[in-house]
This record gives structure tokens, sequence and C-alpha cells, in this order.
């Protein structure tokens, strides 16, 4: 059965579209959206001619156009390759291990963030950094505005203060201390998300030249920011126990970086978490190197009682270490409310770098997560998040086995599982797009982007049913890379 060639539909005016003008349309589009991307090898003209229900004189017409059009480079022998035309895209030093001089690396994440809105339904996006909407409980939010909406509405009309709403300050104070981690509210800073802390982080101590020690994997679209500041990015390797500390050590004695960016708790994308030891060790290491340590803990709720990992800032208690939250995982993506809690010098020069860059953030939002936080309910749902993630983790993790997938490791709590694919993911995912289905290669997770076999996948859109076939499919198709 032929696939049909998906165009944006035309005018009804418009002539009628040949073949080829529809191949070359298509052919286009996905590279445009980064589904092929630079250097990548188009499907040979046989296989998209049977895919696609057309001719091979009709795909090898449209190959050539998009030769002449730039899009595609011809390889006499081998076949046509997308084309690595001019960028915009930041450009960085990176390092993957200390012996290796810093090469230049386009970052490029666009492909994931422009195509997360094309999914369907949240089943068919198992690169999807964020829960399905129908595991989220919308009467929180919609309790919340409810309950502000008898309050005074001049309440809403002024700009909100530099450091963000006290009320909200003052209950994450509390939760902070649960976490064994003092923080007066002068040292906390409320921010639009995780991305704009690290914005702002970026733009106060970063500059260019300096070094800044990231995870190999790692959340992949800190790595644009950084190199907009003209940061040299090295690569930490993960182990199935969480950082490899040797290789870290051996890092921050050759690059004396600047800061160290690490999820503490539930990485994304591996799953594991840190040790009280390797903890240790790290703040060991930023003393004796001098380095700030900036903790992301955006999925610590997801964690439960009594799960064995340890927070960086809670053994230094804001000494060196800057430390991230935000409820985007756990209320709603687009509340966008984050915070920083940081030392009183430090969180200081975050509020004016705040201000310099947009004055204050939406007060309007950090009401609502105040009004969720304090009236009871949040404890219970975020309950219930972890309970569905536990009853769809193992069968996930199942099924990607099955399929023939090797997991990194079995993380017993949070969202995600990394996944050695046996091909490159890069493909894997351009024959996902085609099928209909949103993944996340593991190119997006280094900071040089580099061909990789392993992908993350979120356990929370792992459902279709079709999704086991077409991980199948492929790699009967692609074949194992040897070794």
């Amino acid at each position: 059965m032929s696939v049909p060639l998906d165009l944006i539909p035309a005018p009804h005016d418009a002539p009628q579209l040949t073949l080829v003008d529809q191949l070359v349309q298509w052919g286009r589009r996905r590279i445009e959206e980064r589904v092929f991307r630079p250097g990548m090898r188009m499907p040979s003209i046989r296989k998209l001619a049977l895919d696609k229900g057309v001719s091979r004189f009709t795909v090898v017409e449209a190959y050539e156009r998009l030769v002449a059009q730039g899009y595609l480079d011809s390889r006499r022998g081998s076949g046509f390759y997308v084309r690595d035309r001019a960028s915009a895209a930041p450009t960085l030093s990176i390092v993957a291990a200390p012996e290796r001089e810093p090469v230049q690396s386009a970052i490029d994440v666009v492909w994931l963030l422009r195509n997360m809105l094309h999914t369907s339904s949240p089943e068919k996006g198992p690169g999807l950094g964020y829960l399905p909407g129908r595991w989220l409980d919308g009467e929180l939010i919609t309790n919340a505005l409810r309950s502000m909406s008898r309050q005074s509405g001049a309440q809403m009309l002024g700009f909100g203060t530099p450091q963000g709403f006290l009320p909200l300050r003052q209950q994450l104070q509390t939760r902070l201390e649960e976490l064994e981690i003092g923080a007066s509210t002068q040292q906390i800073v409320l921010v639009s998300g995780i991305t704009q802390a690290i914005d702002l982080i970026a733009r106060l101590y970063v500059q260019p030249g300096d070094t800044v020690i990231v995870g190999d994997p790692a959340w992949f679209q800190m790595f644009g920011r950084f190199a907009s500041q003209g940061a040299r990015l090295v690569g930490m390797p993960y182990t199935p126990d969480g950082p490899d500390l040797d290789a870290l050590e051996a890092m921050v004695q050759t690059w004396r970086p600047k800061m160290l960016v690490i999820n503490s708790v539930l990485q994304n994308p591996t799953g594991t978490s840190l040790t009280a030891a390797q903890a240790f060790r790290i703040l060991q290491l930023a003393q004796t190197y001098d380095f700030i340590v900036v903790e992301d803990d955006v999925y610590g709720d997801l964690c439960p009682q009594g799960y064995p990992a340890t927070r960086l800032a809670s053994l230094d208690q804001l000494k060196r270490v800057i430390f991230l939250g935000s409820f985007s995982k756990t209320l709603a993506a687009n509340l966008r409310v984050g915070y920083v809690a940081a030392s009183a010098e430090v969180a200081t020069a975050l509020t004016d770098q705040k201000m310099l860059v947009g004055m204050t953030s939406p007060e309007l939002n950090e009401r609502v997560v105040y009004k969720v936080l304090t009236e009871g309910h949040y404890r219970r749902h975020v309950e219930r998040l972890r309970s569905r993630l536990d009853g769809v983790r193992d069968k996930t993790a199942r099924m990607l086995e099955k399929t023939g997938l090797r997991l990194f490791s079995s993380p017993t709590a949070g969202m995600f599982l990394w996944a050695d694919t046996g091909v490159d993911s890069e493909g894997l995912a351009a024959a996902g797009h085609e099928a209909g289905f949103l993944l996340s290669p593991g190119s997006l997770f280094s900071p040089h982007q580099s061909p990789t076999t392993w992908m993350r996948f979120n356990i929370a859109n792992c459902g279709d049913p079709g999704l086991p076939a077409m991980l199948a499919g492929h790699l009967e198709r692609g074949g194992r890379r040897s070794g």
C-alpha cells in the first residue's frame, strides 16, 4: 500500500501539482523540518518509489530537482544526501574526552522543538518531554483560577515584583526545607521555567571561551543557550550508575570549568540519580577546582518518598550550588513557573539580570501555582502521577526489549527510558515521523550531536499499538550495526 504524499492543501484555484512537484514539496518540507538532517542519506530511489506508490523515474526527477534547488547532493554510486545548507545556528566548542581537542559543531535542536506539536496524540509522541494532558489535573488549575476570580482585579494590574510573588516564595521555602535545603525568601527567585533560569545563569556567569560541563547525554535545549554565550561544552559521560566521576575529575583538571550543570535526581534522559557518595565527590571537585554547580531538579516531584537519591543543594546549602525547580512536568507546561534557589548574593544578581531581560515574570501564573500548592491537592496529584508511571514503566521496558532494544538502566521512578536501538537513531526518527510518530534521536542529547544508536522514550507516551511494529519494522529493514 502506498503512502500518500502529505502536503499542505493547495488553494482551490491553484494548478494541480504533478507527482514530481508533490514529491519535491515533500522532500523540501522534511529537510526544512529537520526530519532529514545535513549529511543524512535520503531513502533509496527504489524504496521511496515503493513507499509513495510512484515510479522510480518520478523519484529520480524529484531528487534531481532538489539537487538543483540546493537541498541535496548527488554522490555517484552512493545515492542522494541532504546538503549542509547555510544556517544561523550558533556554534560552540565541545570536548568528548579530556585528551581531545575542541571541535566546532553546530548545535541544532530545531528538529524536535518544531515538531513537538505535530503529533496527533500523546501516544504518538514517545519523544515528547512532558506527560500527556489526560494524566494531568485540569481541575487543579481551574479551581485556582476560580478562586482568584473572586479577588480584587486590581491585584492583577501591576508589574509584580522582580523576585516573584512573595507568598509563593514563602511556600517554596517550606518545600525546600522538606528537602533539607535552607533558603530564605530572599534567596528564591521565580522565573518562567527552567529554560529562563538557564538563560539568566548563562548571561550572568558564562563568558566566551569559558568551559561548561554538561552531561553526555543531557537535556538538549541548554546546549544552544550556552553556545550563544560562546561557551566550550565538555560532555561528561554517564554509566548505568550515574555520571562517570573519574571522567569528570579528568575533565575539570584539564579544562578548569566555570560550571557544571546536572540533574541529580531522575536525570534526563538516562533516569539515573546521584548517590550520597557521588554527590559528595562532585562537591569536593567543585571546591577544589572552584566551579559553580547548577542543579536542575525539574523531575524531583516525580521522585517517590524514600527513593534513594541525594540533592547536591542539601549537602552544600547553596554555597556553591544553584538549585533549579519547576512545575512544568507535574502541573502544566504552559504555566511556565519555575524557581531558582541560591545564595543571597547570587539571587540578587539573578534578579537584576531578570529585570534587564524581561522585567518580572508573570505574577498571574505564579498566583495560580500558589493556589494549587496551598489548597491541599497537589501532593495527592503528584502521587497519582507517580503511580501511573509505575504502572507503565515495566510494560514499556518489556515492549522495547522485545522489539530488540537494549535499555541503558532500569530506573524505578521517573518518566524516561534511554535505549540502544542498534541502528542510527536519526534514521529511526525519520522513519517514525513518516509513520506519524515523534521520536527523539539520541544525537539531540549530546553536546556534539554525533550520530548514535541511542534514543529517549517517554514511558507515558508509548501506548500506541502501532509503535512496536514500527520500531521492529525499521530495525529489521535497517539491520544492526556490527559489534
